[in-house]
Formats: C-alpha cells, sequence, structure tokens
C-alpha cells in the first residue's frame, strides 16, 4: 500500500521502503506517548504518517532543485556576505562531520554518491538493515550537532534579530 502510493508520487521502491521505515519508527513513538489514542484503523494511520512524510520530500527534493536553478542563474552575481555565510555553514558542517563515527561518516558519503544501501552494504560489509537503521541514526546525530555547535546558534540569533529589525 505504501509502495504503491510513493511510486504514484514519483518515488522509488527503496524510497517506499524508507518511508515505511520512517513511518513505523514515528508510529512507534506515537504509541509510546501516554496521550495517544489510536481513533483509526492502524493501517490508516500508518497510511497517513507515511503519506505526509513522502509529500514532505517531495517539497524538499523540489525546493533542493529551485535553489540549484537559482544558484546556477546567479552564478557569478554572489556578494561578500553570502559568500562568507555560505563558508561559515561548511564549516560547521564539516566539523560536525568530523565528529561522527566512521562507519556513520562512510555511510553518508556513499548515500551522497547516490549509492543504494544494497550497494553500501556489499561495499561495506555490513547487513542492509544495518546501513538503512545507520543512516538515519547518523543523520539525525549531524543535524544535531550541526543545531548545538556554537557558531550555528550565534547564526540563528543573528537573523532572528535581523528578521526583527526588518519586520
Amino acid at each position: 500500500m505504501i509502495r504503491l502510493m510513493v511510486t504514484n508520487l514519483g518515488g522509488t521502491g527503496e524510497d517506499a521502503r524508507d518511508i515505511f521505515q520512517e513511518g513505523l519508527m514515528i508510529m512507534l513513538e506515537k504509541i509510546d506517548s501516554r496521550e495517544f489514542t489510536l481513533t483509526c484503523k492502524f493501517k490508516t494511520f500508518l497510511y497517513c504518517i507515511c503519506e505526509n512524510l513522502w509529500k514532505s520530500v517531495i517539497i524538499k527534493r523540489r525546493r533542493a532543485a529551485s535553489y540549484l536553478v537559482r544558484r546556477v542563474e546567479t552564478e557569478g552575481e554572489s556578494d561578500f556576505t553570502e559568500i562568507i555565510d555560505n563558508k561559515m555553514y561548511r564549516d560547521i558542517f564539516r566539523n560536525a562531520f568530523d565528529t561522527l563515527d566512521p562507519a556513520g561518516k562512510s555511510i553518508l558519503k556513499l548515500y551522497w554518491e547516490e549509492y543504494s544501501p544494497k550497494e553500501i552494504a556489499e561495499k561495506l560489509g555490513y547487513t542492509y538493515g544495518y546501513v538503512r537503521k545507520k543512516k538515519c541514526e547518523t543523520q539525525a546525530e549531524l543535524i544535531n550537532k550541526v543545531k548545538m555547535h556554537p557558531d550555528y546558534k550565534k547564526i540563528m540569533e543573528s537573523e532572528n534579530v535581523t528578521k526583527g529589525i526588518i519586520i
């Protein structure tokens, strides 16, 4: 059911497996909370979660594609502040990435090079399930480390101040 929905909306079977796994993880978190009450069929609730997850992936992919188009169109028109900001973001990312464990780093690098989880598992000698789980865990850890980085916090604070001034 999830695979059909994802493939009908432009995804692959692998995308469907990833969405299904993330959906199950969200379901488990919801079930663990004491305030959760299931008011519909389990599969209906799981389908809705997976559909929302997939739609957010589609939105992110469209934004990334339009960002790349804008970057190509404005190539050479960069101002000084944008160059500095990009360098700071890269440095923050590199610092956070360098602190990850070696297995997670190598899995993420191969994902970014667009290897499938199966290819990564074969290449690194891990199981398919381990690669998928480790990728999710490492991505979450990387995001958290970036958000906790002192320079990132400063940037976010200054952007909030700037927004307050402009508005």
